[in-house]
């Protein structure tokens, strides 16, 4: 038990900041895509593609923002994929959604091997990572500073995006034409919303964003590709909407649960604990938000 406290330290909660990151940037694209009325679990796939931009992207220019720019721009192809089954071919979102996740995870394996001929995973001398940025007067405050400071500049823009989202869909026009998308498509139609403009451009914005999360994976919070390196964060930034309700600070409140259970499961191999277990910490997180999702729909049924 004392071994276990040992581990709830400054370091643990610095740690969760980097964890919650990738899962907040990729919900908060599902957060949009939902309120525009796509129920978008591509999240995992959107998120490998972008890890894999990043490490191309920074290993081709020397230059770690040229990475994110990759990323961005790979996440944002593989969502118009999507926007073009979904949106112009009225394909099942769910059925395509799976389809980009496995497309993804065999694409990326094929170039890993066709670009750089290896498998597994890619890691040259040269790549360079998102620096960790100390915020001047803040890095020698105490709690504030260890807690704070010292982190890539995606771990502070996802938090930037958190309030941005607000103000985008609770204060500016376009915020309010998504959600009457999401709410009801034809009244918005006749009221002179092109639907299908509204709707491509959240899935390429959840793109975007999910190609931010990849950078973050690749470039941030280590600096490599491996093959499925999302390992299941994208499903989490799934249920990270679902239990927010696909609201902004809601999203952000269940990442950062999330983002806490992915850090300490990965602190709790220092116990010695079998790896399967601790690997398992932030997806038994997960069942149990499902389960309150389930338990709250039912609740709203019966009322």
């Amino acid at each position: 038990m004392s071994e276990f406290l040992s581990l709830l330290d400054m370091t643990l909660l610095n740690s969760t900041l980097r964890f919650v990151a990738p899962i907040m940037l990729a919900a908060l694209g599902g957060m949009l895509c939902q309120r525009a009325g796509i129920f978008n679990i591509a999240l995992e796939g959107l998120m490998l593609t972008g890890a894999f931009g990043a490490v191309v992207g920074s290993h081709l220019t020397g230059n770690a923002m040229g990475g994110v720019v990759t990323a961005m721009l790979a996440g944002a192809l593989m969502a118009l994929v999507m926007a073009v089954f979904v949106v112009s071919l009225k394909g099942d979102e769910i059925v395509v959604s799976i389809a980009i996740n496995l497309l993804a995870v065999g694409l990326t394996a094929y170039l890993l091997t066709a670009l750089f001929g290896v498998k597994g995973a890619f890691r040259p001398p040269d790549l360079q990572g998102l620096d960790a940025i100390d915020i001047p007067g803040l890095a020698h405050l105490p709690l504030l500073g260890p807690l704070l400071s010292g982190h890539s500049i995606l771990v502070y823009l996802s938090w930037v995006l958190v309030f941005a989202s607000y103000f985008l869909l609770y204060r500016h026009v376009w915020g309010l034409r998504i959600r009457g998308v999401g709410e009801h498509s034809a009244a918005a139609e006749t009221l002179g919303v092109n639907v299908a403009a509204i709707q491509y451009g959240v899935l390429i914005l959840s793109g975007v964003l999910c190609g931010l999360a990849g950078a973050q994976l690749s470039l941030g919070n280590v600096t490599l590709f491996v093959e499925n390196m999302s390992a299941g964060r994208g499903w989490i930034a799934v249920v990270a909407v679902m239990l927010g309700q696909a609201n902004p600070f809601g999203v952000a409140a269940t990442s950062l649960l999330f983002g806490f259970t992915d850090s300490l499961g990965f602190r709790l191999q220092g116990l010695n604990l079998p790896s399967q277990l601790t690997e398992a910490v932030p997806y038994l997180a997960t069942l149990a938000g499902l389960f309150l999702v389930a338990m709250r729909k039912r609740r709203t049924l019966g009322t």
